[in-house]
């Protein structure tokens, strides 16, 4: 190497370390308040006061009306989600319901009572789909839907057909019950409207 090139040479050289330690003293330490304040909220879907009676995972479907064949009548099947359908139990009215909701979404597909009304059929003759009728109130208002749900195999929709069963039967003792209660409700107060209706003819015979 000549003179003038050593001359030349710079007296430090820059090396990858020699940033990367500049970079990290030249970061901001700055600390700033978020202009709003996000709180936690307790959100509640009212599940948390249910018992699971029975889940399972399956398709559902429905038949109806397209949105573009509203109104004309031209019903077909479609699909409406996949996800667990759950047999719901209240655990403190005992009230059973059917809850199912889209896996990836978590969106309600379905939810009505358990109506003893209620006929499962089987759908177009195979033994992994069940097919019925019910209020439905997954969209916030009472719809009657028609609806399919398909299983895995056919010992899976057996199990479902039985839980569906073993719900409606509880629903029915709930609905009686609280039938008989309001009979004795009205009983009682019909005696206690004829204890207040006495005739003067009364009041002189207890005197």
């Amino acid at each position: 190497m000549s003179a003038e090139e050593a001359a030349k040479k710079p007296e430090e050289e820059t090396t990858p370390a020699d940033e990367e330690e500049t970079a990290k003293e030249e970061e901001s330490t700055a600390h700033f308040e978020p202009v709003v304040k996000l709180e936690e909220v307790d959100t509640r879907s009212g599940e948390e006061d249910e018992e699971v009676l029975h889940c399972v995972r399956s398709k559902l479907f429905i038949f109806g009306e397209t949105l573009l064949d509203k109104g004309t009548g031209n019903k077909t099947w479609r699909e409406r989600g996949i996800g667990n359908c759950r047999i719901l139990q209240h655990k403190e009215h005992q009230r059973v319901r059917v809850l199912m909701r889209q896996e990836k979404t978590m969106k309600v597909i379905c939810n009505f009572a358990l109506d003893p009304r209620i006929k499962l059929a089987p759908n177009a003759g195979s033994d992994r789909s069940w097919v019925w009728s019910a209020f439905d109130f997954s969209g916030g208002d009472l719809e009657e839907t028609v609806f399919a749900l398909r299983f895995a195999d056919s010992d899976v929709a057996k199990a479902f057909q039985d839980k569906f069963v073993e719900g409606q039967a509880i629903m029915e003792k709930l609905l009686a019950g609280e039938d008989s209660a309001e009979g004795a409700v009205e009983a009682d107060e019909a005696a206690a409207a004829l204890e207040g209706l006495k005739t003067s003819d009364d009041d002189k015979k207890e005197e």
